[in-house]
């Protein structure tokens, strides 16, 4: 071969092994590509033949200006742009150099693998781009590695039934410039296989390989042919390169090829006739000078790496909340500076702008129109793409295979030849079979297996049941499970069935109840009617086992009766007895298993008459004579193995050698060494078989393949298979391997061999390769690649059609449309040698076995039926048969098909492999959001560190992107030894794909790429201006029949006594006139965690404790009227006495919630600020709570001198202040209710003395509250109702509270409800957080309670407080589980307040029930309401929030236009009412800038009403129930807060929407919160289950956001339960999350940033 300009042939030997050494060298990374290139010109440089070459361009030039290019295809740059040479050369000179071996490793001579080239190419494309993808985060323990023991051992790191399959290429060193740490080497002693594959197939093998056109050749052929010379001299066009490095692969490119390929396909063949190539790495070397003078090293993606978690925390305070003050956009700004201005070097927020970065790339399809309101059809569809290949050739013409011979003394049927050999060739060997070591263990004869056969047909039909009575008849099913270790009782079993002509189906053995598709075998052998079980009395003894000695009954199996076919068991049948043999004829013969894409295990039944034929037609084609060796290492129960094995071998009286495979796990050479001893004319083999063999190859010098006549590559159709004939020829020549003797086939379950290579004759030309185009193919298009080598694909052809079979190619999806010859269709075969049906599935059996291909008119094109085989090819010159890929393996995205094998190939070929374990790679695809979706999924090695791991995902992403052209959507990596495997060690895609489904995987990392491959999202909503007014819109409704949507609970009426008003006009006088009219009526008791009272409270005593409270503040704190005092207390009965005292002493009051004692850090600057904002006073609280205030602990988190007056009442003065306060006026403020918002403001509103009157007379009238009643409270007492209902209601109405703290009920979950039963209360309130505890904790105990003898069917009305939509899920749930104890499912309603009204709706006693609508969730997101049946898709009920409170008016109102709505339509709800607040408290003073939230006209309709607006979104409903007064009942429903919703991509979202699909994604998802932030979607979801299923979350949660909410979600954060703050109210704080998060504050398992 010629180096260009030099005469390799001609080189001296030292020469040559000089150069082999440095190819060594650099192929093991011990020296740079830079560094090989010098080394090699200096020892070539002596040889050069000088012809005159123009010098090269300078260097800059290789590689065009960006712009420039752009004409081009986008593939131009992907040959030139290599990375520059960053971090890899300093790792590489880290390493200690690896003692030379020989023997093991292979030189550059099998470098023919350009698959790696061209994920090398695309890579470097990628990295030009340089885009730094944002590296999860993750807690350590999280990843823990699974123990070494599990870990596999060396010898078998590499096991996979389709495992050398995977072997690609692997170390193609600088290139990629991938850092390899030098922790990962293992020093050579304890290097696994797989490193040595690494380097032993060194180039080996290629799916996508542009150019291998025959790496036979350029592994090292004997007969190089010359060198083609070109026909012109070189032109400008030309690239020209350095002469010292002339690819050797380029000679034999050509001539081998293009003379078949050229007649059919000359147009497309007609550049290549020019090979023009240069040298990959020549323009590696190129590129890289070119880049490295106008370009850095690319960005460290792990530039921000995680810092001390420590230390994050101690610097940054609290997010406090955010005061309500000036425009909310103004204190936005200037408050929340660390919020949306999170201090930049958090790790998280650069991480997120990395994410901002990767998305800012633009998608592949162009996106068409926008969302069409009410459009049915979400999904955007893909405008055909004009520039797609299409089929252009005629329709194709069946394929005929040559006729099959008539042998005379072929037998009548196989068990004749059976007959036939034991009765003449009784001493002939038919079977040897091998122990673990790989020596011989037994072998049986022709007359053994005969004698043996017979006694158990015998037995069978005679024996099995009591007293002779036959238990199987001829054309039973009979299951046959014998390990892969036992031929011997394989054959003898599967002749018996034959002779006794049952029916026999080959299982394999399960292992245990779990076994990965376990049930699908059981559902085989239900369907094939299986009842009895043949089995070796070893195997017997191996199956699991009941604990009292029974087998177990596997998972979905029917009931089965096992028998031993051991010799010792078989009765020996008469003198007399002799098996019917009849005629072979079309009754089942055998049923082999077969397992489809989906999953389940279906049975091929074999005619006799097929099996035989299929016999004739093996021996015919492979040309079997009577009496050879053959060497079998494939599965003997199925497929190749079954029919070379043990079928055909029988009828030719062929010894068999069979080897399985634990003796290949042990000693990978030990079938060559087999066909060594034996002298075996034919080895049966997979590529896997191939590679171990290499892997081993250096352990023996010694064995002869020369006797081969026959190689037969059972999997020669898969895309690798190419490379691995080749290397394993390459290195097996010298041990006398002939290159004709090498016979790929390709078969299928249904069709059986499908084509078949036949042997050739010494010297014939070997046949062509196709080079194709992997975009064609991805069209179903057959495109001969000649200009991108990125992305093609080189296959082997597969042979011919076998002898007396018809084959043609038809469209694999739709009616059996003839294909055109150059379109890759499914291959369909009509033979007598092939599968009848799928036993005892009549249904399956005619789409499959009965097809009759029609043409492109549709008419059938005869009357045969053929049968599909499940492979995807096309026909080549000379009737060559090339497979492209399997049914099962096709992934169809974006309508373009994509094979999971080849994507496995590509990932193999990115560097480094030592993360993962070659053979174990799962490929699937899932669908969401209305398109198929490719998850790759691999078992990680132990030792790889985690940013090895992630570097190698972001690379398999970015080279499968550019070669195939598809995004990846999940690639996962698992501990070792984790995934699913079949009996043969190949991973179980099906029960893989399972796993992922039902987040059972347990990855250990994991890369989810949504942004990039989910590419039919519609466009974003674009508001359109609204053209029309509200006086329109309310015209349009009137005249459309549509009322306002306006509601209004009863009137408050008028008080007719003076003296009721005077008494009823202030609290204070309300409270100082029951104690002198009802000194001694209890108003309060307060029970403790054991259900205790531990305080109560009369008329009389509260007013005296007011009164002391009244006195110490003019006193001690030397108060003013009107000064603000701050009440600091835990919820209990000093609150409310202090809250009197204030009124007597003419103070504005404010409770606050007082900080956590083990919080303090989170729990007290909330506490500091509403004092600062309130400007109070002075401070009242308990002894406990001061000296808190006052502690070191307290120190550390603020100044603690600066805290106002603090006033102990525990220690108060024993008399009576001189007079006690009356407001001038009602409109007075009489306390300040400040709340923390969900999303994190702090708010406080001003209560004057006539909205407290009129409030607590409304609720009242609602709920029918006087003094003879009870309640019970378990609510938190700061703010809103909860804070009404505990202070003020009871004084105003006269009704007995029973208050229960709610933190009580965390040391006693039961408090709350055995207080309702022990005091038989009617009514009781409570929060969503406490319904949630007694749901979750106590409501699997119910029969407990029961028995306990609680009891609530006393409870009326149990109302929910609070400030949001229904919780409807809840309040259903808790009805469920506490009907038992009596709960009427009527009693539990909710109740709605907000801000500007503290109470709008509430349940009250008479009344219609709470009525449920189903809203429409996309319409929702359109601002719209469209009411559709309960179970609709998408649909979402919401529950009416109570019935509207006496004296409230509500309207539902457009928030932009403030013109009113009709009835059911969506808009802000605005309030009218006496007991609205007077308007926000703040510390700017500047209320003018709110005023509108208090009193606002509409801009139409009535101008003169003031109205409160509440912030929150929801509609009325007039619905068919009638209220008290007979009128039909209008509904209220709240949607959910304004401030809440998330735009996203022009639309409206309700986090709780979200969050409700979040939880119910995966079981170990207890609580999860939503947030945006820069237009990423943020979900934190909390993990209850192992920190080893956290990972299993994030594929789980971006398809349920994706699939029901049509958003692409942009990190995922999995942390611990109880992070995601709740206020006191049961409500999330998703601002103070968001807060935190950025800030880096929350400790997470695991966050993924999705690409």
């Amino acid at each position: 071969m010629a180096d260009r300009g030099v005469d390799m042939l001609a080189l001296p030997k030292e020469v040559k092994d000089q150069l082999a050494e440095l190819d060594l060298e650099l192929s093991e990374g011990d020296i740079t590509q830079k560094g090989y290139e010098k080394k090699r010109t200096k020892l070539l440089l002596p040889f050069f033949i000088h012809t005159p070459v123009e010098a090269p361009p300078p260097a800059y030039d290789a590689q065009a200006p960006g712009p420039s290019n752009a004409s081009g295809s986008t593939h131009a740059n992907a040959h030139t742009q290599a990375p520059p040479p960053s971090s890899s050369s300093r790792y590489r000179d880290r390493r200690s150099r690896r003692p030379h071996r020989s023997g093991g490793t292979r030189d550059d001579r099998y470098r023919s693998d350009i698959h790696t080239e061209a994920v090398q190419a695309a890579l470097a494309k990628h990295k030009e781009e340089k885009m730094a993808l944002p590296m999860p985060t993750k807690r350590r323990s999280t990843y823990v590695q699974s123990p070494i023991n599990n870990c596999t051992p060396p010898d078998s790191s590499s096991s996979s039934e389709d495992e050398g399959a995977l072997l690609r290429q692997s170390s193609v060193g600088a290139g990629l410039g991938a850092p390899a740490p030098s922790s990962l080497l293992q020093p050579p002693s304890l290097q696994s296989p797989d490193s040595w594959i690494n380097r032993s197939v060194q180039g080996s093998s290629t799916s996508s390989s542009a150019s291998s056109a025959s790496s036979t050749l350029s592994h090292g052929e004997s007969k190089p042919q010359p060198q083609p010379q070109p026909s012109q001299p070189q032109t400008q066009a030309q690239p020209q390169y350095k002469p010292q490095y002339q690819p050797q692969y380029q000679p034999q490119y050509q001539p081998q090829y293009q003379p078949q390929y050229q007649p059919q396909y000359q147009s497309q063949l007609q550049p290549q006739s020019q090979p023009q190539h240069p040298a990959i790495a020549d323009m590696l070397a190129q590129a890289r000078i070119g880049l490295s003078e106008n370009s850095g090293p690319p960005p460290d993606v792990l530039a921000a790496a995680p810092q001390a978690r420590g230390s994050s925390q101690v610097d940054r305070p609290n997010n406090p909340p955010v005061v309500r003050g000036m425009s909310r956009e103004q204190s936005r700004s200037s408050m929340m500076e660390t919020a949306d201005g999170v201090p930049v070097n958090s790790r998280v927020s650069t991480k997120i702008q990395q994410l901002l970065n990767t998305l800012k790339r633009p998608k592949r399809p162009p996106l068409s129109e926008f969302f069409v309101d009410d459009q049915e059809e979400i999904v955007e569809v893909p405008q055909p793409d004009p520039n797609t290949p299409r089929p252009e050739g005629r329709q194709i013409i069946p394929v005929k295979g040559e006729p099959l011979g008539v042998v005379s003394n072929w037998p009548p049927a196989l068990q004749a030849a059976l007959a036939r050999w034991g009765a003449t060739q009784g001493k002939s060997p038919a079977l040897t079979a091998l122990d673990i070591t790989g020596k011989t263990l037994y072998t049986l004869t022709y007359g053994k297996l005969w004698s043996r056969s017979v006694k158990l047909a015998y037995t069978l039909l005679n024996k099995l049941g009591p007293k002779n009575e036959q238990v199987l008849k001829p054309g039973d099913r009979v299951a046959l499970v014998y390990p892969n270790s036992d031929p011997g009782m394989f054959w003898v079993a599967f002749y018996g069935c034959l002779l006794a002509e049952v029916i026999p189906v080959p299982i394999e053995v399960p292992l245990s109840r779990k076994d990965a598709g376990s049930s699908q075998v059981g559902f085989l052998l239900g369907s094939c009617g299986v009842t009895l079980a043949l089995t070796s009395e070893i195997c017997l003894k191996g199956l699991p086992k009941t604990p009292t000695g029974e087998i177990l009954q596997f998972k979905g199996w029917p009931q089965l009766k096992w028998v031993v076919t051991d010799s010792k068991y078989l009765t020996k049948p008469g003198k007399d007895w002799q098996p019917h043999i009849p005629t072979a004829n079309t009754d089942p013969a055998y049923i082999e298993y077969k397992a489809s894409k989906e999953g389940t295990v279906m049975g091929v039944a074999v005619s006799k008459v097929a099996m035989l034929t299929h016999c004739q037609a093996l021996t015919q084609a492979c040309n079997y004579c009577e009496g050879e060796t053959l060497v079998n290492v494939l599965d003997f129960k199925k497929d190749m193995g079954l029919w070379h094995g043990v079928l055909t071998s029988v009828m030719n009286r062929i010894h068999t050698i069979s080897v399985p495979y634990a003796v290949m796990k042990a000693c990978p050479l030990s079938w060559v060494q087999r066909v060594h001893i034996h002298k075996a004319r034919v080895a049966l083999v997979k590529c896997r078989d191939l590679h171990w063999a290499m892997m081993a190859h250096r352990e023996q010098r010694d064995t002869s393949l020369a006797s081969l006549r026959m190689l037969i590559v059972a999997d020669g159709a898969n895309p690798w298979s190419v490379s691995s004939c080749d290397a394993f020829l390459n290195m097996f020549q010298i041990h006398g391997l002939k290159p004709e003797v090498i016979c790929p086939c390709a078969t299928s379950p249904e069709a059986m061999t499908v084509a078949i290579r036949r042997p050739g004759v010494p010297g014939t030309p070997l046949p062509a390769r196709a080079i194709l185009s992997m975009g064609g193919l991805s069209h179903g298009v057959i495109r001969v690649n000649t200009e991108d080598k990125n992305s093609a694909l080189t296959v082997q052809d597969v042979g011919h059609v076998m002898p007396g079979a018809l084959m043609c190619i038809v469209k694999p999806e739709g009616p059996p449309q003839l294909c055109k010859t150059d379109e890759i269709g499914e291959i369909v075969v009509n033979s007598r040698a092939g599968g009848n049906m799928y036993y005892g599935l009549p249904g399956v059996t005619k789409n499959t076995f009965e097809v009759i291909p029609v043409n492109a008119l549709g008419a059938p094109i005869g009357e045969i039926p053929f049968v599909r085989s499940g492979l995807l090819g096309f026909v080549g010159p000379g009737s060559l048969i090339f497979v492209v890929g399997k049914n099962e393996g096709l992934l169809m995205v974006s309508g373009r098909r994509h094979n999971a094998d080849d994507l496995v190939a590509t990932a193999l070929a990115v560097e480094p492999v030592k993360t993962v374990y070659r053979g174990r790679i799962a490929v699937f695809s899932v669908t969401v959001f209305y398109d198929e979706r490719i998850v790759v999924v691999a078992e990680q090695r132990p030792d790889a560190s985690e940013e090895d791991s992630f570097q190698w995902m972001s690379r398999v992403l970015q080279a499968i992107d550019s070669i195939h052209q598809v995004g990846l959507y999940c690639l996962a990596l698992v501990p070792a030894n984790t995934l699913p495997k079949t009996h043969l060690g190949g991973i179980h895609i099906f029960e893989t794909k399972q796993h992922f489904l039902d987040g059972n995987l347990h990855p250990c990392n994991i890369l989810m790429c949504p942004h990039t491959c989910v590419t039919n999202l519609p466009k974003p909503r674009q508001k359109q201006p609204v053209g029309v007014g509200p006086a329109s819109i309310m015209v349009g409704n009137l005249v459309a029949g549509k009322r306002i949507a306006q509601a209004a609970g009863r009137d408050l009426g008028m008080i007719e006594d003076q003296d009721l008003i005077r008494k009823h006009q202030f609290l204070s006088e309300a409270l100082q006139w029951r104690a002198q009219t009802d000194p001694d009526h209890c108003l309060y008791v307060l029970l403790n965690a054991k259900g205790v009272a531990v305080s109560t409270a009369t008329c009389v005593q509260l007013h005296k404790r007011a009164e002391k409270i009244a006195a110490a503040l003019t006193e001690k704190g030397s108060i003013n009227t009107g000064d603000n005092v701050v009440l600091l207390y835990p919820p209990g009965i000093d609150l409310i006495a202090s809250f009197y005292g204030c009124l007597y002493a003419g103070c504005v009051p404010v409770t606050v919630r007082p900080p956590h004692p083990q919080n303090l850090a989170a729990t007290l600057p909330t506490v500091r600020m509403i004092i600062d904002v309130s400007k109070a006073a002075c401070i009242l609280t308990t002894q406990n709570l001061m000296r808190i205030l006052r502690s070191k602990e307290a120190a550390a988190t603020l100044n603690i001198k600066t805290w106002p007056t603090i006033i102990d009442t525990d220690d108060l003065p024993r008399h009576r202040p001189p007079t006690i306060y009356k407001p001038p006026t009602a409109e007075m403020i009489a306390y300040l209710d400040f709340s923390v918002s969900t999303t994190g403001m702090l708010t406080g509103v001003k209560i004057s003395h006539a909205a407290v009157s009129a409030l607590c007379r409304s609720i009242k009238l609602q709920c029918e509250l006087y003094s003879s009643r009870q309640i019970a409270i378990c609510l938190d007492p700061y703010c809103g109702l909860g804070f009404v209902l505990w202070c003020l209601a009871s004084v105003y109405s006269g009704h007995q509270s029973i208050l229960i703290p709610p933190m009580e009920l965390e040391s006693c979950l039961p408090l709350w409800l055995s207080t309702l039963s022990q005091y038989r209360i009617r009514d009781t309130f409570c929060s969503y957080s406490v319904m949630e505890l007694c749901t979750k904790g106590i409501g699997t105990q119910t029969d407990i309670l029961k028995a306990r003898g609680l009891n609530l069917s006393c409870v009326r009305s149990c109302v929910v407080i609070a400030e949001e939509r229904t919780r409807l899920a809840l309040t259903m749930s808790f009805s469920k589980l506490f009907k038992d104890l009596g709960l009427s499912p009527r009693a539990v309603s909710t109740a709605f307040g907000s801000r500007v009204n503290l109470a709008i709706c509430m349940q009250g006693t008479t009344g219609p029930d709470p009525s449920t609508v189903y809203v429409d969730m996309k319409s929702l997101r359109h601002d719209r309401v469209r009411l559709v049946e309960r179970g609709a898709p998408q649909s979402l009920p919401l529950m009416e929030s109570g019935k509207i409170l006496p004296g409230v008016r509500v309207i539902i109102v457009n928030p932009e236009t403030r013109g009113p709505l009709g009835d059911s339509h969506l808009g802000e709800i605005w309030i009218n009412s006496p007991h609205s607040a007077s308007g926000y408290y703040t510390i700017y003073g500047e209320e003018s800038l709110q005023a509108d939230h208090f009193n606002t006209k509409l801009s139409f309709g009535d101008p003169t009403t003031l109205w409160a607006r509440t912030g929150y979104l929801g509609f009325v409903k007039r619905t068919e129930l009638l209220d008290a007064a007979g009128h039909r009942h209008d509904a209220l429903f709240v949607v959910g807060s304004l401030d809440e919703t998330l735009e996203l991509r022009g639309l409206r979202y309700h986090p709780i929407d979200i969050e409700t699909s979040v939880s119910r994604a995966h079981r170990s998802i207890a609580e999860s919160a939503v947030f945006t932030w820069t237009n990423l979607l943020v979900v934190v979801a909390e993990l209850c289950g192992s920190e080893q299923d956290a990972l299993d979350l994030v594929p789980l949660v971006t398809n349920v956001v994706l699939e029901e909410h049509h958003l692409i979600v942009g990190v995922v954060v999995i942390v611990d339960p109880g992070v995601i703050p709740i206020n006191s109210r049961g409500e999330k704080q998703r601002m103070h999350l968001r807060d935190s998060f950025l800030a880096d504050q929350l400790d997470p398992i695991y966050v993924a940033y999705n690409m």
